[in-house]
């Protein structure tokens, strides 16, 4: 067969339709058209609507992981900063905690100090201030030691106060420390003064009756003596000067077949907590006004010259 018989068309199966220029001006002038018609027109704003409408389901689902991942990362970091905050302010109150306990404690100990200087300033004895180290170990005394001793010039017999009155006598003088018997010892006497009526008595240390209590002993069952009555140091003894307060009547008992009350006193001193006192020069018996001398007796004349 000649090749010029030979049709050069190509077969339906392949017929591509209109050229690609052809497509390529349509949809460019369709693409302007449009541009312009929604442009001016508003043409595909319903569109656009109806589009965003039925996508936002899907956008939702969509975004569900990725919301759900920042979610749980912001809950951890969250989660670990609270837990760090948490810590540093438990922290910040114990420190705080224990400030204000110190703050309470340097108010009272400031307190007692200024109430054992205006004791000191109302004192016309010569005095010296100490600190409370520790209690003594033997637990039948009631005993406390102070850290001034003979280096300091302490004597043996001073008074010993606090600021609110007499806690004990030094007993023993070390170099450096002293040993202190508290007036509770059931060693140690002091002679007192009932403020409101003026009688004299002995408060002798009494633990047995009450822990941290005194007695005033040999008063009698009639004698003029109150609850609260206040006993102050009457002087006599030539150790405490007069005037200082002792203890307070905390009890009074009046027996019939005894010839004594029973009279249970409370130290106004902290027998059981003071820090800093005050160490006075004993009152010596030396400088008491001498007693009176008493003329003696002329003898008697025995019959004449001889």
């Amino acid at each position: 067969m000649p090749l010029g018989t030979l049709d050069g068309t190509p077969p339906p199966f392949f017929r591509q339709g209109p050229s690609a220029r052809s497509k390529l001006i349509f949809f460019s002038v369709l693409a302007l058209f449009l541009m312009v018609a929604d442009t001016r027109l508003k043409l595909t704003e319903p569109l656009r609507l109806a589009l965003a409408t039925a996508l936002q389901p899907v956008q939702w689902f969509a975004m569900r992981p990725v919301l759900l991942a920042q979610g749980g990362s912001a809950y951890l970091q969250d989660l670990h900063t609270s837990q760090s905050e948490q810590t540093s302010a438990r922290k910040r109150l114990a420190a705080q905690s224990q400030n204000a306990n110190q703050v309470e404690q340097l108010k009272l100990e400031n307190a007692r100090l200024r109430k054992l200087l205006s004791v000191r300033d109302r004192l016309t004895t010569p005095s010296r201030a100490a600190q409370v180290l520790y209690d003594a170990p033997d637990p039948y005394t009631r005993k406390v030691v102070i850290d001034v001793g003979m280096v300091d010039q302490v004597q043996a017999g001073s008074p010993v106060l606090d600021e609110s009155g007499v806690l004990g006598q030094v007993t023993r003088v070390y170099p450096l420390v002293s040993e202190v018997t508290l007036i509770t010892d059931r060693e140690q006497a002091i002679p007192v003064l009932n403020t409101r009526t003026g009688a004299r008595g002995v408060a002798f240390g009494d633990p047995q009756v009450r822990a941290g209590a005194m007695e005033l002993r040999f008063m009698a069952a009639n004698a003029d003596v109150q609850v609260g009555d206040l006993l102050s140091t009457s002087g006599v003894d030539g150790v405490y000067p007069a005037g200082l307060p002792v203890a307070r009547v905390d009890k009074v008992e009046r027996r019939v077949d005894s010839a004594f009350a029973r009279i249970t006193c409370l130290p106004v001193a902290l027998v059981s907590g003071a820090l800093h006192v005050v160490v006075l020069e004993p009152v010596l018996a030396t400088q008491a006004p001498p007693a009176p001398v008493q003329p003696a007796p002329a003898a008697s004349k025995k019959g004449g010259r001889k």
